[in-house]
């Protein structure tokens, strides 16, 4: 998906720009590189078993390498009412209404889950003409694909 200019400001202030320069044009990947630290990867100690000891990679490592904060309040936490989120005990389907200004249709949720096809045949190319809050809508959407992907 394309990085488009209006949107950068709210990833920067996300502190997530970073993270979406994460492309193929910035960011090449070596697959037979990940396919070896995947085989020798050891889930119970969650360490690599490699040929000069076992190492792990911390949460600094991911800091440096991807350029994102690692300090402040985390972004996530765990719900035990799904339904009822955040402000007043609003609906969840209305916070999301609120913050993407639509709802999924019904074939593009399963449960509270929303298919990514949907956010990226609705949300991939801005309009020219988009006011700022369509942008802070494409924004939000945005970030949401990249965090799921």
């Amino acid at each position: 998906m394309p990085l488009q200019d209006r949107i950068v400001l709210y990833l920067e202030r996300a502190g997530l720009y970073h993270l979406a320069r994460l492309n193929a044009r910035w960011f090449w990947l070596d697959e037979s590189l990940v396919s070896a630290f995947i085989e020798r990867w050891r889930p119970e100690m969650h360490t690599f078993h490699m040929p000069f000891r076992e190492c792990t990679i911390t949460l600094q490592d991911v800091a440096y390498q991807l350029g994102l904060p690692v300090d402040g309040l985390p972004i996530s936490w765990c719900l035990t009412d799904f339904e009822k989120l955040m402000e007043e005990s609003k609906l969840a389907w209305e916070w999301f209404q609120e913050l993407f200004g639509e709802l999924p249709p019904q074939n593009k949720v399963k449960q509270y889950i929303v298919h990514f096809t949907w956010f990226y045949e609705r949300f991939r190319v801005l309009p020219d003409d988009a006011t700022e809050e369509t942008v802070h809508i494409y924004a939000r959407a945005y970030i949401m694909m990249l965090l799921s992907t």
